[in-house]
């Protein structure tokens, strides 16, 4: 994995005395916390409901045990004992007290991680594929790439001060694992006819108050010129998109606005200025960044069947099925740790259990491993022999709950519990709906499933595209949820739809069955949720959830739509 050279360290270094500085004024009161706000977001500082909240950067996922380590020290010794891994595949702490945090800074930089544009109108954590560079349907290993992107990005005079923030998503496999589709620009790894490999570029995804799917604008980019196509489209969204409303900022509401076709013009007029200047990707530039993610020293194994001597343990074998998946070198595999035990929060691990992943790293995954944007962890390079001992030690630990792509595999933001943008509470929903289908049996009987829940319209819990979307909305002073179905990420990705006026949080759970009774009456052989939400389209799912009153709570009017 990357490692910091001379010129991040020094970066990272000068950035926390500054910051430390800015601290102490500020402490002193010679900073008003209107001056300071912006310079803690610059540092990933957010003030929550409670504390501050401290979003850590976590590129493109990936971890080495010894920072897993730290996040797990960090934990218990300026937090509360655990940390919460989001969507956007960083951690964040929610208890952090101002005073100390750049000493968390400066002990971060001890492992090479920082909080760097983590917040702010600027170019944030590049999101990649939790399989990369293992995935058996792998096309190229998008890390490089996205490393190359996280240099680049970090502190461009150009691109610090965006009318809004942006989202980077590059995918290097055949199936999309990177939710390309709703980020600013998406990018996945594709052949042209000669064989060359190069990026398909999606531009005006993302969710929040206008969910849009993104717009190819080009079908296929030299990976040489990576950089300057992405700073031709950064240049022409910085130029003209909207800075007076900060709900209208975004790069897609400019694609909106002056429509594809245009902007793709525009965009490849400023690209004609930049192709092949100073930024094009070298052979050489793009084998020096490779070599970092060079194979490991994989062993010669035979593939064998895991579950082999083990045939009558149904707990192991159901997470083989759910939690395993294959790998693209013979007789390893990839091993999934579910953050969705029913009555944790979902996202949330422990101080012991962020140690514990990472002594497992170490033993059994070549002392790495991913954070996923469903907000679960992986050991990408598991032997398949040694497959029963470890499910053993996760299980364990709590981190074996079977349920990797099912109904209580839950993507949830922390909601009104701690952030101060929420309309609602989102982990008490998860928890009850957790707890009322905490059955492993019918979820496995449900298949595949996306159940996301956000607090608020800026759907940091992906609502837009679950299976099943939940949505925190404020009525009067009270909190409600709206209910959308049909939504799916990856290669066919879609925005569901909303099937009616809201909920009472007492209500919910009752909703989701009615939801799964008419998907199970009228699914066919294999058919996800989402396909058969898609088929059917909402009528027949409303006319259920709403036949009769549910009797916990009371359904809002007709009129009552958000």
């Amino acid at each position: 994995m990357y490692q910091y050279d001379q010129y991040d360290h020094l970066i990272v270094k000068e950035r926390i005395a500054q910051y430390r500085n800015q601290v102490e004024r500020r402490i002193a009161n010679e900073l008003t916390e209107e001056e300071f706000i912006p310079l803690r977001l610059q540092n990933g500082l957010y003030m929550q409901r409670h504390a501050y909240m401290l979003r850590i950067a976590v590129p493109y996922g990936l971890l080495s045990s010894k920072q897993m380590r730290m996040f797990a020290h960090i934990a218990r010794r300026y937090d509360r004992g655990y940390g919460h891994f989001t969507t956007r595949q960083n951690i964040q702490f929610n208890w952090i007290e101002l005073e100390q945090t750049p000493d968390i800074l400066s002990e971060l930089a001890s492992v090479e991680m920082h909080a760097i544009q983590t917040s702010g109108n600027c170019i944030r954590n590049t999101t990649s594929d939790p399989f990369a560079g293992v995935a058996h349907d792998e096309i190229i290993d998008p890390r490089p790439y996205a490393e190359v992107l996280r240099q680049w990005s970090t502190f461009h005079p150009e691109f610090i001060a965006l009318p809004r923030k942006f989202k980077v998503a590059i995918n290097g496999a055949k199936e999309d694992r990177a939710a390309i589709a709703v980020h600013d620009i998406g990018l996945t790894a594709v052949y042209d006819a000669a064989g060359e490999v190069g990026f398909k570029v999606m531009v005006g995804g993302g969710m929040g108050r206008t969910p849009i799917i993104g717009s190819v604008i080009r079908d296929f980019l030299p990976w040489q010129h990576l950089l300057t196509y992405i700073q031709a489209v950064m240049r022409v969204y910085n130029q003209y998109g909207r800075r007076d409303n900060k709900y209208k900022a975004r790069i897609k509401i400019l694609l909106k606005a002056i429509g594809v076709e245009e902007f793709t013009r525009q965009v490849e007029a400023e690209w004609m200025d930049l192709k092949d200047g100073a930024e094009t990707l070298t052979v050489e530039e793009m084998s020096r960044v490779v070599a970092y993610f060079a194979p490991h020293a994989y062993a010669t194994l035979p593939a064998i069947e895991p579950l082999a001597g083990h045939a009558d343990n149904k707990a192991y074998a159901n997470w083989l099925k759910r939690n395993v998946k294959p790998h693209k070198v013979p007789g390893y595999a990839i091993a999934m740790l579910s953050l969705k035990k029913t009555g944790v929060p979902p996202g949330d691990a422990t101080a012991e259990q962020m140690d514990c992943v990472a002594d497992l790293a170490d033993r059994y995954s070549f002392g790495e491993l991913r954070v996923t944007h469903e907000q679960n962890l992986v050991l990408a390079d598991v032997e398949q022999s040694k497959l029963f001992q470890l499910w053993q030690e996760v299980k364990a630990h709590g981190l074996a709950t079977p349920n990797i792509g099912l109904l209580t595999d839950m993507i949830c933001c922390p909601g009104g519990d701690f952030c101060s943008l929420a309309n609602a509470k989102s982990l008490p929903i998860a928890a009850a709906i957790a707890e009322r289908f905490d059955d492993i049996d019918f979820q496995h009987d449900i298949g595949e499933l996306e159940l996301n829940i956000s607090g608020c319209i800026n759907a940091c819990g992906h609502h837009h595209v679950g299976s099943i979307g939940v949505l925190g909305v404020d009525k009067d002073g009270s909190e409600w949820y709206q209910v959308s179905i049909g939504g799916s990420q990856g290669n066919h990705a879609a925005l569901g739809k909303i099937i009616g006026p809201s909920f009472s949080s007492q209500q919910m759970p009752e909703v989701i069955a009615r939801l799964l009774q008419v998907y199970v009456r009228e699914r066919c052989e294999d058919e996800r949720f989402a396909d058969t939400a898609q088929r059917l389209g909402i009528g027949p799912f409303k006319e259920h959830v709403y036949a009769t009153p549910i009797q916990i709570g009371h359904l809002v009017g007709e009129d009552d739509y958000v």
